[in-house]
């Protein structure tokens, strides 16, 4: 008798296919969830490193005005930090500021005017943001404090 109840036990024990369906729907609404949460996180992460490449490179700025007493044209650019301009006025005491430009997170070079736009006495150096399109509402400059 004995043999029968423990049969009978192993037979009824386990989960039904009903049950598995409902578990892996509640693992996936709560992934989904998280991945949700997670896209608002890198956004964050982004803007971050991209206000952080935003400062180091207008400190490069500066630091190549210490060294010329003036800043990069326009057309120079922000190549100037990273390779010696020829085009007028070529600076005299040239160094390399950086060891290469950086690209923002959303993989587009960044953008550099002088004199600026948004900060009247100096520089503009900015990022074109998540669209990709220069001098609209999402750019982040070092205008932004």
């Amino acid at each position: 008798m004995k043999h029968t109840q423990t049969k009978h036990r192993l037979a009824t024990s386990g989960f039904t296919l009903v049950e598995m369906i409902l578990v892996l729907a509640i693992v996936a609404l709560l992934v989904g969830a998280a991945i949700v949460n997670f896209s608002g996180v890198l956004e964050g992460g982004k803007k971050t490193t991209t206000k952080g490449n935003i400062s180091s490179i207008s400190s490069a700025l500066r630091a190549y005005e210490v060294d010329n007493m003036f800043l990069p044209t326009t057309e120079q650019g922000l190549s100037a930090l990273v390779e010696k301009p020829a085009s007028r006025p070529v600076p005299q005491s040239w160094s390399k500021k950086l060891t290469k430009l950086p690209i923002d997170p959303w993989g587009n070079a960044y953008h550099y005017r002088r004199p600026g736009l948004k900060d009247k006495t100096g520089f503009d150096v900015y990022s074109s943001g998540p669209d990709g399109i220069a001098d609209n509402e999402d750019d982040i400059g070092n205008w932004e404090k």
